[in-house]
């Protein structure tokens, strides 16, 4: 009973926290919701008696992801008159969590059927997690991987086309 009441304690956190992310205005106040979404999903981790998880999340997500985004905000100091002005903005996240639903549901169903593949196995530790992740899961894997690099390749190329646009205009 405890561990059910702490698992809905830490799921409201990662809700809330998913909420205050993207519903405030402020980008140093989504962040702070990105950080206690992270936090409270190392919880779940730790509940799940999985402590190198636990603390990948907190070292990687925590500890450089947030870390880095404030930093970046707080160099950028961005005033209230500069954030954009979003009329529609409850309007898109609608729409892109009906868009998002249909790929959710596939991720799901994926990963119910690698935890039937881990369950067959007599320990998962994190070598094994390693050998099957690098020789069964490989492809997924490297696909993510290309998907994220080109993810930050794109957002170089905005944000240098912006940074030429506003020199052209000087």
């Amino acid at each position: 009973m405890l561990e059910l009441s702490l698992f809905v304690i830490l799921a409201l956190f990662i809700v809330g926290g998913a909420v205050a992310t993207i519903t405030n205005r402020q980008p140093l106040f989504s962040a702070f919701g990105f950080l206690v979404s992270m936090l409270a999903m190392a919880g779940v981790f730790g509940l799940l008696e999985n402590q190198f998880l636990a603390l990948a999340q907190i070292m990687v997500s925590v500890g450089a992801v947030v870390v880095l985004n404030i930093l970046s905000i707080m160099t950028v100091n961005a005033k209230e008159e500069n954030l954009p002005q979003e009329p529609y903005k409850y309007r898109w996240i609608l729409l892109s969590g009906v868009l998002v639903s249909p790929v959710t549901f596939l991720i799901y169903k994926s990963m119910s059927m690698a935890y039937q593949h881990f369950s067959t196995l007599e320990t998962v530790n994190t070598k094994v997690m390693g050998e099957t992740l690098f020789s069964a899961w490989v492809l997924p894997f490297e696909i993510v991987s290309i998907l994220l690099l080109s993810a930050m390749v794109g957002a170089i190329v905005i944000a240098r086309k912006k940074d030429v646009i506003a020199k052209e205009t000087r």
